[in-house]
């Protein structure tokens, strides 16, 4: 027989609720022992329990779209089951206060289970989390979800002595409501976002011809007896704000600094640039890469490549919806280079499983730097970041403190091991590889760079 202890004051209840709670999270009868239900308390925690869901429905939506009161409608359909069975159970065994157990047990759990989902949603927007946990969060969350609704079944089971196979069948019975409903429900969650299909408008179809040829009309000259830099930037996809924001940075570092002001062109898939930026597309890669060998000396000039994006192996991801794009291969890459006729360069691939490009990409007068490994990721590709860590580690910090190239990358990547490290993901060991004439060419190229690096000796 269960023996429900009275009731002392609201606050007092609220405690011992919370506690019943944290007890029937790991499926402990002491849960029955210590619950205290009235209706002030199946109230306040159905509250609760509705604006705990709103929270990781808001955060898991992005801090966007608008309210769906059927997702509450949809959610609140739960705690009304567990009421309709208190209700069964307070007649079965002839105690009236087991009536509201059921649901005031679950709405407790379910506040504190939506609690932690939140704050397990907000430290992965903001990249916080490591890397592979990413790949299970949905199954985490449906296993918290499944486990508090079998978590009453289970102590009410045990605590009444049910039969074995009457335990099984409703423990199996429950899980498959709760799995297929939570499948079902996905689609009228408590904060909705209106998913619309990716459009072009007119303008912009008009608009990208004339802004690349801008763009390629922009690429100067440089002075015959100098050495100059050229650059192009690449930012591939177009859904993370990171890889634009990264190129027009670095763009106006070098420009800035380094001179490769009327000599730099950036390439990039983002909705805001439509208009005012070439996409980044082979076509428009193969474009400018053509337009800068015929305005550089093949000789003393070299151009910088920079480009960032998610990568797979042997593939660099160029995204800009609705259009289809195809993605870069290594080889594709470096036979678009070769027709180019660019002689000197220096390419700097930030993406997971940009080492994969190395191969294909050295040669004697190329340097070569990948943001990770052949077999490994790179990470801080979050749209709240203005930077990814490589590119930060390099651009934003190594290359303002030190003069030569190997210096700022030997510094980045330590800096960006010490990040991961703390952030407890895999190490995206990134790559350095030079040929042997850019070893020779290299001090003279850079001294165009990094001016105190001529007057150091």
């Amino acid at each position: 027989m269960i023996d429900f202890k009275p009731s002392i004051n609201f606050w007092h209840d609220f405690k011992s609720n919370q506690v019943a709670g944290m007890w029937l999270f790991v499926g402990s009868r002491r849960a029955l022992q210590i619950v205290r239900p009235s209706i002030a308390q199946l109230i306040i925690w159905g509250i609760l329990g509705g604006c705990a869901n709103t929270l990781f429905a808001w955060l898991s939506a992005g801090e966007v779209g608008e309210f769906n009161s059927q997702g509450l409608v949809s959610y609140a359909l739960w705690p009304f089951i567990a009421l309709m069975v208190g209700i069964f159970l307070s007649q079965r065994i002839n105690n009236p206060r087991l009536m509201l157990v059921p649901a005031l047990l679950w709405l407790v759990l379910d506040t504190h289970v939506a609690l932690l989902q939140s704050l397990i949603q907000y430290l992965g927007m903001m990249d916080w989390l490591p890397y592979l946990f990413y790949d299970y969060l949905p199954a985490l969350f449906m296993v918290l979800f499944v486990w508090q609704s079998l978590a009453v079944v289970w102590v009410f089971a045990r605590e009444l002595k049910w039969p074995w196979w009457e335990r099984a069948l409703i423990m199996v019975a429950t899980l498959f409501t709760l799995v297929v409903w939570q499948i079902s429900a996905k689609s009228q969650p408590i904060w909705k976002v209106e998913q619309l299909p990716p459009s072009i408008s007119e303008a912009t179809l008009y608009a990208q011809p004339k802004v690349l040829n801008q763009a390629l009309e922009s690429i100067q000259f440089g002075e015959f007896a100098q050495s100059h830099w050229y650059f192009l930037g690449v930012a591939g996809a177009s859904y993370q704000e990171v890889f634009k924001s990264e190129v027009e940075r670095i763009r106006e570092q070098f420009d800035t600094r380094f001179g490769t002001f009327g000599r730099s062109m950036v390439l990039i898939n983002h909705p805001s640039t439509l208009e005012t930026q070439p996409i980044a597309s082979k076509t428009s890669i193969e474009l400018a890469l053509k337009r800068i060998g015929q305005q550089m000396n093949r000789d003393s000039d070299v151009l910088f490549l920079y480009m960032t994006s998610h990568g797979l192996p042997q593939q660099f991801e160029l995204e800009n919806a609705p259009i289809d794009l195809a993605y870069v291969e290594p080889t594709w890459l470096r036979d678009t280079l070769d027709k180019a006729g660019i002689r000197w360069r220096v390419i700097v691939i930030s993406s997971c499983f940009s080492g994969s490009f190395v191969s294909a990409l050295q040669n004697e007068n190329t340097l070569v730097i990948t943001a990770s490994a052949a077999d490994r990721e790179s990470f801080g590709c979050s749209n709240e970041a203005d930077y990814t860590y490589f590119g930060r580690a390099l651009f934003d910090e190594a290359m303002r403190e030190q003069h030569d190239f190997e210096s700022a990358f030997l510094q980045a990547k330590e800096t960006v091991a010490r990040w991961e490290t703390a952030q407890g993901f895999e190490p995206s060991e990134p790559q350095w590889v030079m040929g042997k004439n850019m070893q020779l060419m290299l001090p003279q190229l850079e001294q165009r760079l990094f001016p105190a690096k001529q007057a150091a000796p």
